[in-house]
């Protein structure tokens, strides 16, 4: 077992911290959050683990990190996607279990990118591969070894899964507390606030998808991942605390999608469904145009889900994360747009999806 390895870093009074998880490679939304956030020399910006992987630019965006390092004060987490890269240049020992599959069908990761660009792309010699990556690459491998797995400073604690206690984090499990699905399912509760990322914060919710960070006031526990990437929805979220000491949590978002203005009225619904990933099989009810009526197998429930959300699974019918939720508007509402359709619009306020029915201003972006 590798044990986590944990840092204590002395965070100034009065510095302003912002924490961003699961970036994913997604360097456009990252850089236009930091513009958006007005990063600046005098803040500290805490990286809550997963920067690589499933997107396009990982390569890029730990280079950019490391270029940012050299100016700001940055403190990259490691997140289990960052784990994987870094266990590769490290170990044979998940070569047959994990990267003789992953490697194949992944030519957007990290170690794909590093070894095209080093010029021996191929995935049939696994230990060459390493050979060819150590020697191409040793300043984005020593990088990676420098990610500590767990960030403690007196207030706060920075870790990408999760941890079932504060009391002796050097001797957990490493790759635990980096993947730790459904960590707010799990009941802890701590003394010093704990900040996490890993598991979409959408995930939590059956009724009402929502991307926005959420603060745990009673268990202080706050959870950030936005689904960046994973989403057509996703959000990539900033955390903002005013210091170290603070306990006012406020956050923005980037998520790249057009804005619209409301124009008219309308009122929440009472009751609707969150179709979550690993929960959405369904049976095709009628066939639509833009939409097509389904049954929700898990809850029974039938609802219209765009005919773009629909796949094939394993086990038959899917679709990507649905809702039937309408959203509350007030006429001057500032929307953003995830789809349009005859019937109405798929739309996010304040990092909630839903639908809106109403007319909106022309579409921006």
């Amino acid at each position: 077992m590798d044990r986590a390895i944990v840092t204590h870093p002395t965070f100034a009074p009065g510095r302003r911290i912002i924490a961003v998880s699961d970036i994913h490679g997604n360097l456009p939304f990252f850089r236009a959050l930091m513009d958006k956030v007005r990063l600046s020399r005098d803040d500290i910006l805490v990286l809550l683990g997963d920067l690589m992987e499933k997107g396009r630019d990982s390569l890029a965006l730990m280079r950019y990190v490391m270029e940012l390092s050299q100016t700001y004060t940055v403190y990259p987490v490691c997140g289990n996607c960052d784990g994987l890269v870094s266990n590769f240049f490290e170990t044979d020992s998940m070569d047959r279990r994990f990267f003789s599959a992953y490697l194949p069908q992944h030519p957007e990761s990290a170690l794909r990118q590093m070894a095209r660009e080093g010029g021996f792309d191929q995935v049939e010699d696994l230990p060459r591969l390493r050979r060819d990556l150590r020697e191409a690459f040793p300043a984005e491998r020593a990088w990676l070894r420098t990610m500590p797995t767990i960030l403690e400073t007196e207030h706060l604690v920075f870790v990408h899964g999760g941890v079932p206690s504060l009391k002796g984090m050097e001797e957990l499990d490493r790759w635990g507390c980096m993947k730790n699905d459904d960590f707010l399912g799990q009941g802890h509760s701590f003394d010093k606030w704990v900040i996490v990322g890993h598991w979409p914060v959408t995930l939590y919710d059956p009724h009402i998808p929502a991307s926005a960070p959420m603060v745990l006031r009673d268990r202080k526990i706050v959870s950030i991942d936005g689904a960046c990437v994973l989403k057509a929805d996703g959000q990539l979220n900033a955390l903002i605390l005013p210091s170290e000491d603070s306990e006012d949590f406020t956050w923005t978002a980037w998520d790249g999608l057009p804005t619209a203005t409301a124009l008219d009225a309308q009122e929440a619904s009472s009751d609707s469904v969150n179709i979550r990933w690993g929960r959405s099989a369904l049976e095709l009810l009628e066939e639509g145009e833009e939409l097509s009526l389904c049954r929700h197998r898990e809850t029974g429930r039938e609802l219209r889900i765009l005919n773009d959300y629909l796949r094939q699974g394993p086990k038959g019918l899917e679709c990507e994360d649905s809702t039937d939720y309408r959203l509350p508007v007030s006429p001057g509402d500032l929307l953003t747009v995830v789809k349009r359709t005859k019937a109405g619009f798929l739309c996010k306020k304040e990092g909630t999806t839903g639908w809106y029915y109403g007319r909106l201003s022309d579409i921006m972006g």
